[in-house]
């Protein structure tokens, strides 16, 4: 048992025995042993071998109890003390985690709820569907994966990552039950392999005939900016700035000229597009963001657009 008293040296600083540095922090005598074996706290030894502490040991075993009662783990708090991290840094990078862990609770929490408000006949297609979407990010990475094997020619990176937060939703922080089944069901879309095969051949089509895509993707996203307020409006497709912007950046993309003949061909080609699991894939989208026009609406009230423009 080690002595608990405290004592004054030569020079008049304080030194305090392990039971005073309990009494004075209101920190267990064992957990201040702990602390100092993992070398939260380095004490000094009396000619007797037992601990002792200066005065700076009380605000630093303080520091240490409230940051384990913010829930940082002893090497992150080490690492504050050490200098080695800033305590903003490990705050943030705590605060970081736990959004993260609250984030994945919450995504079970709904797919829970989804199972058990569904009929009981349907539970076990539920479970089975909800098994594609386990993970919220992981699933993620899965329609980013789909949408990249899209892209057969090289594009920059900036270029690359703005089409995928287009065309990949965010897993919701909180999300409902109906949510977490459309993600789901998003994922199960694109497993697809008869879909896959196609938009593929579609792919490979498009490096043969398209030499720009680059121009291309730029020309279409401009197009369905024009086409987005009509959308809204609940506009039937048809002729006007939009679907000219939409034909333009065709032709620039293929080197061609805007004809009847050019036209069918652009149809042709985005047969794909118009594929009803497609449609399902941005009628998902929709309930999973909310958002009133997705790019999967745009792409169709522009294709529509076209084909009636066509003689």
């Amino acid at each position: 048992m080690e002595v608990q008293v405290t004592v004054t040296g030569a020079t008049g600083a304080e030194s305090l025995g392990i039971g005073d540095l309990a009494a004075l922090t209101g920190v267990p005598v064992r957990t201040i042993r702990f602390y100092c074996d993992e070398g939260i706290l380095e004490p000094a030894r009396s000619a007797g071998g037992h601990r002792r502490f200066d005065a700076a040991a009380a605000d630093r075993l303080r520091l240490v109890r409230r940051l384990r009662g913010l829930g940082l783990g002893l090497p992150a708090i080490a690492a504050v003390l050490a200098g080695e991290r800033s305590l903003g840094e490990a705050v943030a990078a705590e605060r970081a985690a736990l959004e993260a862990e609250m984030s994945a609770l919450a995504w079970r929490r709904a797919a829970l709820t989804a199972v058990e408000s569904a009929a009981p006949d349907e539970r076990a297609a539920r479970l089975d569907l909800l098994a594609a979407a386990e993970d919220g990010r992981a699933a993620r990475g899965v329609l980013a994966e789909f949408w990249l094997r899209r892209i057969m020619a090289p594009l920059p990176d900036d270029r690359v990552e703005a089409f995928l937060e287009m065309v990949v939703p965010p897993p919701p922080a909180d999300p409902s039950p109906a949510q977490v089944v459309a993600y789901a069901e998003m994922v199960v879309l694109t497993g697809d392999r008869s879909l896959n095969r196609r938009l593929l051949e579609q792919a490979r089509s498009n490096v043969r005939a398209v030499g720009d895509e680059e121009s291309l993707l730029a020309g279409m996203g401009e197009a369905m900016e024009l086409a987005a307020p009509l959308v809204l409006a609940g506009a039937a497709p048809g002729p006007g700035a939009a679907l000219d912007r939409f034909v333009d950046a065709h032709a620039t993309g293929r080197s061609a000229r805007d004809t009847p003949e050019f036209r069918r061909v652009i149809l042709r080609d985005s047969e794909v597009e118009r594929d009803a699991r497609v449609a399902r894939y941005w009628d998902l989208f929709h309930v999973v963001t909310g958002e009133p026009a997705t790019l999967g609406a745009l792409h169709f009230w522009l294709l529509d657009a076209l084909e009636r423009s066509v003689p």
